[in-house]
């Protein structure tokens, strides 16, 4: 199941992406800006819901039930 969520995330992303350079282009006229800003918030909803997903799987792998520990991401490396 894992494996088709991310096809959809990765798409919904990809699909946001491009409605953010149409938006940017300027060409848009009002209307199809005000539809292509509505469909960017349903797909930007629909990545925070898979992140979430993921972000409580990941926190079901590291830890079991009661022992479960957030630990905050960092992408820099620790101090020795």
């Amino acid at each position: 199941m894992a494996r088709k969520q991310t096809p959809d995330f990765e798409q919904s992303l990809s699909e946001l992406q491009t409605l953010v350079e149409r938006l940017e282009s300027g060409t848009l006229s009002l209307e199809e800006s005000l539809g292509a800003f509505e469909q960017g918030i349903r797909l930007t909803r629909d990545c925070q819901a898979a992140l979430s997903q993921a972000e409580q799987k990941v926190q079901l792998l590291l830890g079991e039930g009661e022992n479960l520990r957030r630990v905050p991401f960092s992408s820099e490396e620790p101090s020795a």
